[in-house]
């Protein structure tokens, strides 16, 4: 469905939004954003969603008038950072638990971005939500790690490879289902990590596949 503005009533589009639980909207949220991972944006539409959720298709376009209004809508709904939070006081196993993060839930977000593809770039508010959703908090958190890193005199302020580390390791992520037919799993990214990432900021470590240990620490 490229336009679902032309499919839905305008006397129900154009009224006034009804009231629904938010569970009941994260419901519509989630149904949307799991057939856009397993169909893609094109083949999903507002019936499918209403048949699956069990809601009048009325509904969604009492809420929202177009699909790409929807699906923007989920995206922003289901904004996670998940490089927040981590600060093991060495920038080195910062990056490694950022990889294992970024493992953990990599298959379920590079799937829906691919999955977006085209439609991204026709549509300039579903470019916004999906980069509000998953890309900038991400990258903002990640920044942080680094600065943490600078603070602390683990790497200068004007090393090169600074400003490239959200590069790699979005790229890897967005790649290797590519090259290699399967996503970047946490051991993939680890290592990743070891032999890309760390060197290019002058560090090292050995924490290996699946490994913890910090640079300089205990094999």
């Amino acid at each position: 469905m490229t336009s679902q503005a032309a499919d839905g009533p305008e006397t129900v589009a154009g009224s006034r939004r009804s009231k629904i639980t938010p569970e009941r909207e994260q419901e519509f949220f989630d149904a949307v954003l799991e057939q856009i991972r397993e169909c893609g944006y094109e083949a999903v539409t507002m019936e499918g969603v209403a048949s699956t959720t069990r809601c009048s298709k009325s509904t969604l376009y009492r809420q929202w008038r177009t699909k790409p209004q929807f699906v923007a809508a989920a995206l922003r709904a289901n904004r996670r950072v998940h490089f927040s939070g981590i600060d093991t006081g060495s920038l080195a196993e910062d990056l490694r638990q950022a990889a294992r993060a970024a493992g953990a839930w990599s298959a379920k977000d590079t799937k829906l971005v691919a999955a977006l593809g085209h439609a991204v770039t026709q549509d300039s508010e579903l470019s916004q939500a999906l980069r509000e959703a998953l890309v900038h908090p991400e990258i903002a958190a990640l920044e942080q790690i680094l600065r943490r890193g600078v603070e602390r005199g683990e790497v200068a302020a004007d090393h090169p490879a600074l400003e490239y580390v959200p590069a790699q390791m979005f790229g890897v992520l967005r790649a290797r289902p590519v090259l290699e037919g399967c996503y970047a799993d946490p051991d993939y990214l680890v290592d990743f990590v070891e032999a890309a990432v760390l060197p290019a900021l002058g560090l090292s470590g050995s924490a290996g596949r699946g490994g913890a240990t910090p640079a300089g620490g205990p094999a």
